[in-house]
């Protein structure tokens, strides 16, 4: 389950990475108030949303179907360990 809200967060985070990576290649101190204004937030964050749920698709429709999950179990006084059907 974190894996899966971290991924997310990551993806949604990449734009403002790359928009505080632009300004510091410029050498400029990227963490100016003057450099994210509302138009600039806003924008990072449509794409950031966009990124995040391309992401969340493509891993959804690449991600092999491995069927019904079986938990761990006890069979004949052994224990079988979980695996997909």
């Amino acid at each position: 389950m974190w894996r899966a809200i971290v991924e997310t967060a990551l993806l949604f985070l990449t734009p403002f990475l790359a928009y505080t990576l632009f300004h510091a290649a410029q050498r400029r101190w990227p963490f100016v108030a003057e450099l994210w204004h509302k138009r600039i937030v806003v924008a990072l964050t449509i794409a950031g949303l966009l990124t995040a749920i391309g992401g969340m698709l493509a891993l959804g429709l690449t991600e092999r179907q491995q069927g019904a999950y079986v938990p761990a179990h006890v069979e004949n006084g052994r224990l079988v360990p979980g695996r997909f059907q």
